[in-house]
């Protein structure tokens, strides 16, 4: 499993596992013991974690590096937090795991949620296998803008009209009056 196919669903508890698509949505399972599936609709609001990040007063940080870093230093001995433990033993933990994160914008839930996804996730996805994997990619594709930089692409033309429609005037009806 990889974190481009886990997501979370708005209204819906836990992390799912996308498995199939369909035309008006996904199939997902849930990561759990139950393996239950269910199909999503195009209301709902399903966000993929590897498009997830977290705000930084330098910028942003993907989920990812968030999930690595905090993988090592829980095999090092750091113990996650709970949500008794009050915002600002929670706040602390974070700035173990992210020291820039900007207090403002990423909420002690927003943490909390980072700590519950990591404990779901932790028997499924290698962080540290997936950062790399991303590092490497991301070489990858600044080598590729580089070479596309270098030879511009054409682009079709397309002839739009320039001649302007009439402007269709509006029916007006009259009432009698009796």
């Amino acid at each position: 499993m990889e974190l481009k196919d886990v997501v979370s669903i708005g209204g819906k508890p836990g992390l799912h596992q996308v498995v199939g698509r369909r035309t008006n949505g996904l199939i997902v399972e849930s990561i759990d013991d139950r393996k239950k599936r269910t199909p999503t609709s195009l209301t709902q609001k399903v966000s993929v974690l590897e498009d997830i990040s977290i705000y930084t007063y330098d910028g942003d940080v993907r989920l990812r590096e968030v999930l690595k870093s905090l993988d090592t230093l829980v095999k090092d001995g750091l113990t996650l937090v709970e949500k008794k433990e009050g915002g600002d033993a929670i706040r602390d933990f974070f700035r173990k795991v992210l020291p820039e994160f900007d207090e403002d914008q990423v909420y002690t839930s927003d943490i909390l949620k980072v700590c519950n996804w990591y404990t779901v996730l932790k028997d499924h996805i290698d962080f540290q296998k997936e950062a790399e994997e991303e590092e490497s990619t991301e070489d990858k594709k600044s080598g590729a803008s580089t070479k596309a930089a270098a030879k511009p692409k054409k682009t079709p033309v397309k002839k739009v009209s320039t001649k302007s429609a009439p402007a269709k005037a509006p029916k007006l009806t009259q009432r009698k009056m009796s």
